[in-house]
């Protein structure tokens, strides 16, 4: 009896850290991802992401897509054939974001890209649009390092609100949905590329005037620097970095 409690505290110590192995990798790409939007900002004025979402499948959903795909063997099968157990979810402001985000996750060195699907490019025949990536980030556990799968969705608010209500209305019809909404949420679609195509053209065109409007005298730029209330920068410090100023 007391051998076989223990092999049950075992088992459920080893499921407790597989499932805490994508916590960790989540935490880790969403500070990440903060980083680069925070040095976005710095260097362009301008944050490409709206705002970041993360789950990961409960350990029922994932029996449910292991009875689908077949059954895995141990914990390192489920973790190579169920790879989306963690997901990140960044919803961008345009279009161009998307690939701007994902080229700047492809650049960092400690993630490996495995696959990208590009449903912007190429629209699901329903209409959904989304850029997807299943990457790995490394886990440095207390015994080992795990490279971790989590899978990444890249949308604009526009193809996240379409894709939000295009699963409700799944959902509400058990996948059974009649033809005329199916229709109807296609025509959504296209309306929504073309919004987003129309807000990326605005966005453009506010900031050609914004570059054009940029006419302070070098002294005032130096000014606005050093009495920036959010990093005053001395005028010592900067003649160190740039002495011809």
């Amino acid at each position: 009896m007391e051998n076989q409690l223990e092999q049950l505290k075992l088992i459920r110590n080893n499921i407790t850290r597989f499932m805490m192995m994508y916590e960790f990798a989540l935490k880790e790409l969403t500070t990440k991802i903060e980083i680069l939007n925070d040095e976005f900002h710095v260097l362009h004025e301008y944050n490409p992401i709206e705002h970041i979402k993360s789950r990961i499948k409960s350990p029922e959903s994932i029996m449910k897509k292991l009875q689908r795909k077949g059954y895995a063997q141990s914990l390192s099968d489920i973790k190579e054939t169920v790879r989306d157990i963690a997901g990140l979810r960044i919803t961008c402001s345009f279009t161009e974001d998307i690939y701007r985000v994902c080229e700047m996750l492809t650049n960092q060195a400690d993630i490996r890209v495995i696959e990208v699907k590009d449903y912007i490019r190429n629209p699901k025949s329903n209409g959904y649009r989304s850029l997807h990536m299943i990457i790995q980030v490394p886990v440095f556990m207390s015994d080992r390092q795990e490279d971790v799968y989590v899978e990444v969705q890249i949308r604009t608010i526009a193809m996240d609100f379409w894709a939000s209500l295009e699963h409700k209305i799944f959902y509400k019809y058990e996948g059974a949905v009649p033809e005329h909404l199916l229709k109807e949420l296609k025509d959504a679609a296209d309306s929504a590329t073309a919004l987003d195509y129309k807000m990326e053209r605005l966005h453009h065109e506010v900031q050609s005037i914004k570059s054009v409007d940029k006419t302070d005298p070098e002294y005032e730029l130096v000014q606005k620097l050093t009495d920036n209330n959010q990093l005053n920068i001395p005028e010592a410090l900067m003649r160190l970095v740039n002495p011809s100023l």
